[in-house]
């Protein structure tokens, strides 16, 4: 045995040829190392193929290599022929290379393919599997007060209802410590990938190669017991036996601790079956407690506790592993790499774009971020109605998700029609989200779905029957469809946010005729709360048509100009200037530019308006004389607050703007005494900065004054607090007004034109 050959593992291999690159050594130069003539047997070992024990030690040592570690030793023949073996003349070893060896085939075909509710194909599941995070404080677990959730919300641009977890693990090896894992997770957080991975690494030598594992899909070994009771030791009995073992050889396996139980869905086992098979779990880990055992469930349904078991719960997707999965995802389904890698980076690229943040939100769930790779591998983009794909996903988890797995439910909440369950969701949408309510104790929304039974389905049962029934649909829409979620000790909130916003929509959309012209005004006014933003688009792309909405929006804004003074003379002098010099874009476009050509100075509303504002030679002279002189007029106030020779000499040449554009007679004269007034540039730096320091300001109101008497522009409107958020709520909903306008919106062409024009008018 000891003179018996030896091959490195693929892990091996890559290993080691990662050393020799980092060494810089060539396959020369390390046979010379082991005291090799050739380097044939370096080549070998490196080609996977074998070469004696001892060589094999010697260049495994050389690299630092444990060999044990990384040598292929190669599953022994069964030396059982006896099928009925006496226990006292069996190796567990022997028995336990046989059971792997006999089941290698099966358990590659059963965990090698990806569960999708696609109909298109996925790619297989090692090609894409991305590491699985876990919890060790799953979510039921935590005692955190809705205040704690709020503070947490928002703190990442990336996912807006993420709440951290203070502890997360990820590595196979702090799973190699658990012999008994409960492991939790909303519907499609890979579960179930995660178990045919870890079969998938059993058998293939990469995690427990000791063991021998067995992949048990609950809901399939109890549709085939015709609904008894599943006995593991007699499930094991058997799949062994097919595999040439006997019930005696199974015992002596069981007693020795040599199997890996993987058993997935707890939650698809039906209620009334689910506590007794609970049961016959825990009294077998105690009996046969050597065994690692794992289970799946989804949070919800854990209702029963495992003595001796860890729980986890399955973490949200960040955005490494959001990319992680992109890139794996595209490759794999690509019929080459660079192709794979170029829609990768698109994918990212638009994933990552600020207007694309709630469809960023759903991609932390395993199942919905296949379903965004899937969508956008055909068109290279997002659909441009976003409500389309949000249905999509919420059927996904709605329907699909269940009916691909062959899981049937018998709860009440079960026979509701789809349309019903929409309508609830719909409910709980609308009064927490116009409360600003994201998180939300369970009494609130038992209320909403008493609420719904009874003025909906016309739930006639006893108070008590009523509270219980309600409690029932809420844990049943968190363990069938994941919406819901359990955040912490009695608290929810939808698993999305993306999903709480679009169903608010749905329940806007759905009202009769009687509100919905009412539920359109309130929710026109919500246009300069940016947390309604998304529910704004989300309704307006909807509706059959959308004009009623927008018009609304732009009549709420008109009506924030009678706020106050000084915004309608703000405006009545944007369309004065715009009335008065040479345009070469819409007068819309044109007031857009002045109303922040001396504030924001963004442009964000004239681009959206008109793309030439992006190049500053694509503008009128008049408009490019103006923003050249808003510029140096900006500069010399920055310099009176903080003198500077280098900004001093910034100005000077940037108040040379006769070289370059033509100056009416008395602007130039003017403007040509003041620049006279300024300190020469040959005095001193010190002469320079103090005058600065006690007749800047003086010569800045000169300048002003010039500005507003020959161009019209850098009015001084003395603004407070309050007027200057006012004007940021008018300018920013105008922004998103016209965004909507060139969306979503199912708009006629005739009432967006209307729209338009009137922008920033009074």
């Amino acid at each position: 045995m000891s003179n018996r050959s030896l091959s490195a593992t693929d892990d091996g291999i890559e290993t080691a040829k990662n050393i020799l690159a980092s060494k810089g050594w060539t396959q020369e130069y390390l046979a010379g190392e082991v005291g090799l003539s050739s380097r044939q047997s370096i080549w070998k070992f490196l080609s996977g193929r074998p070469v004696s024990r001892q060589i094999f030690k010697e260049i495994c040592f050389k690299l630092n290599l444990d060999w044990e570690n990384i040598a292929d030793f190669p599953d022994k023949p069964d030396p059982v022929t006896d099928f009925e073996g006496t226990p006292n003349s069996l190796k567990v070893s022997d028995l336990v290379a046989t059971m792997r060896a006999r089941s290698k085939d099966m358990i590659i075909t059963h965990c090698k393919v990806l569960h999708s509710s696609f109909e298109v194909s996925q790619p297989p599941l090692e090609q894409i599997y991305t590491s699985t995070h876990f919890y060790t404080e799953p979510s039921y677990q935590r005692w955190l007060e809705v205040s704690d959730l709020e503070s947490a919300l928002g703190k990442t641009d990336t996912f807006r209802l993420s709440s951290p977890h203070s502890n997360t693990v990820f590595d196979l090896e702090w799973l190699t410590k658990q012999d008994k894992l409960v492991i939790l997770g909303k519907p499609g957080a890979g579960k179930t990938t995660f178990l045919q991975y870890l079969a998938l690494q059993c058998i293939r030598k990469k995690y427990r190669r000791d063991l021998i594992p067995c992949f048990i899909q609950l809901r399939t070994q109890w549709e085939e017991n015709e609904q008894e009771v599943i006995s593991l030791k007699r499930y094991l009995g058997n799949y062994c036996k097919i595999h040439g073992l006997s019930y005696q050889q199974t015992k002596v396996l069981l007693e020795a601790g040599s199997f890996l139980i993987l058993l997935d869905g707890l939650d698809e086992v039906p209620n009334k079956y689910r506590e007794r098979l609970c049961k016959e779990l825990q009294l077998f880990s105690r009996k046969f407690y050597n065994n690692t055992i794992i289970i799946t469930s989804r949070n919800a349904a854990q209702q029963f506790h495992f003595q001796s078991f860890n729980y986890v719960e399955v973490a949200d997707f960040g955005e490494k592993r959001i990319k992680e999965f992109a890139e794996k995802w595209f490759l794999a389904t690509s019929k080459k790499t660079s192709e794979g890698k170029e829609k990768a980076q698109q994918f990212l690229a638009q994933l990552n774009r600020p207007e694309n943040k709630a469809i960023r939100e759903l991609a932390v769930t395993p199942i919905l971020l296949n379903l965004l790779c899937s969508v956008f591998k055909e068109r290279s983009k997002f659909p441009r109605q976003r409500a389309k794909l949000y249905e999509t996903g919420l059927n996904i988890l709605l329907q699909r998700w269940d009916l691909s797995r062959g899981i049937e439910r018998d709860e009440f909440y079960h026979k509701l029609p789809l349309l019903d369950k929409r309508k609830l969701l719909s409910k709980i949408a609308a009064v927490t989200f116009s409360e600003a309510r994201y998180f939300f104790e369970i009494r609130e929304i038992q209320k909403v779905i008493e609420d719904y039974l009874c003025t909906t389905c016309n739930f006639k049962e006893d108070m008590e029957t009523l509270w219980l029934t309600s409690e029932a649909i809420l844990k049943s829409i968190e363990i069938q469809h994941g919406v819901l979620v359990e955040r912490s000790q009695n608290i929810y909130s939808f698993s999305h946010l993306t999903f709480q916003e679009y169903f608010m929509a749905r329940y806007i959309i759905s009202s009769d005729s009687q509100n919905l012209d009412k539920n359109l005004k309130e929710l026109a006014e919500k246009v300069t709360d940016t947390s309604w933003r998304e529910v704004i688009l989300l309704t307006a792309s909807m509706l059959p048509k959308a004009d009623i909405l927008f018009l609304k929006i732009k009549e709420f804004l008109s009506q924030l100009i009678q706020k106050n003074t000084k915004l309608k003379d703000l405006l009545a002098s944007l369309n004065q200037k715009v009335q008065s010099i040479h345009l070469s874009c819409s007068e819309s476009a044109a007031r857009a530019f002045y109303f922040t050509l001396s504030n924001q100075r963004d442009f964000n509303l004239a681009l959206s308006l008109d793309p030439q504002f992006a190049y500053q030679t694509k503008l009128s002279k008049d408009m490019q004389l103006d923003s050249s002189l808003v510029r140096s007029f900006m500069d010399s106030i920055n310099l009176v607050k903080n003198p500077d020779i280098k900004h001093f000499l910034s100005l000077c040449l940037s108040l040379q703007i006769e070289e370059t554009f033509k100056l009416d007679e008395d602007f130039l004269e003017s403007f040509t005494e003041l620049k006279k007034q300024l300190p020469p540039l040959e005095q001193e730096n010190s002469h320079i900065l103090a005058w600065w320091k006690n007749q800047g300001q003086e010569w800045v109101d000169k300048f002003r004054e010039i500005l507003i008497n020959h161009r019209n522009i850098c009015y001084d409107w003395r603004l407070d607090e309050q007027e200057k958020e006012l004007w940021n709520l008018f300018y920013n909903g105008n922004v998103f007004l016209v965004e909507c306008l060139q969306g979503e919106g199912n708009i006629s062409s005739k009432v967006k034109q209307e729209i338009e024009s009137t922008l920033l008018s009074i």
